[in-house]
């Protein structure tokens, strides 16, 4: 079984590899979705690299080029599921009628596509929670992926304030929150929608005193 913190050897900045290629992105998407397969079948657990390997028909030793463990593994997965998220809700976006009615219709569609994997998005919640900071560039792309479906539901906000951008960051800690409580059967779906109702309201708070501050001489 493999160590979920454990990596391979190999150059340790990652973040200064040069621009995929169109065969290395097909790559990638192939690992990603072989990924993505065994967690909905078997949790956290039955995501294996030599599996996950086997499955995307890639060589072991390229599976680790690409990601030196499966806690990198699965925090791209993450980012994989939220793009692929942001991409249908761009189609069909929130109709409420302030911002933060708008984010919590958001983030409540976001954790219903979720629920319908319980096992792939436990499977991604505890590698958030394993990751260090070897897994860092991974989890920044999953919070700007975050920040960006927020920030789309708020009124596709080109430059928002600090402090509107603080509120997204309270929210979208909240949200995963109330996701990992979910997943480990500490909360019901009734308590997660209070919560992020109540943590919106944040939003419409930063909006307030933006138009304040803007009406003032």
């Amino acid at each position: 079984m493999d160590n979920p913190t454990a990596t391979a050897p190999g150059p340790a900045h990652r973040s200064t590899a040069p621009p995929l290629t169109e065969r290395q992105r097909e790559r990638r998407r192939r690992i990603l979705h072989a990924t993505a397969q065994l967690a909905c079948r078997g949790g956290f657990e039955a995501v294996q690299m030599r599996e996950v390997a086997e499955s995307s028909q890639v060589a072991l030793g390229t599976l680790y080029r690409y990601f030196p463990s499966k806690v990198h593994l699965l925090v791209a997965t993450m980012h994989d599921q939220l793009e692929r998220l942001h991409g249908t809700l761009r189609k069909s976006p929130p109709t409420g009628e302030t911002a933060a009615d708008r984010v919590a219709q958001t983030l409540m569609r976001a954790f219903g596509a979720l629920q319908r994997e319980p096992r792939l998005a436990e499977a991604m919640a505890r590698a958030l929670t394993f990751a260090d900071r070897s897994v860092s560039p991974e989890v920044d792309q999953v919070s700007r992926q975050t920040t960006a479906i927020i920030l789309d539901a708020m009124g596709g906000l080109e430059n928002p304030t600090p402090e509107q951008l603080s509120a997204v960051r309270v929210v979208e800690h909240t949200w995963l929150s109330t996701l990992i409580t979910w997943l480990a059967g500490r909360t019901s779906l009734a308590q997660v929608r209070v919560d992020i109702e109540t943590v919106c309201r944040l939003i419409d708070l930063t909006e307030a005193g933006t138009g304040e501050a803007a009406a003032r001489p």
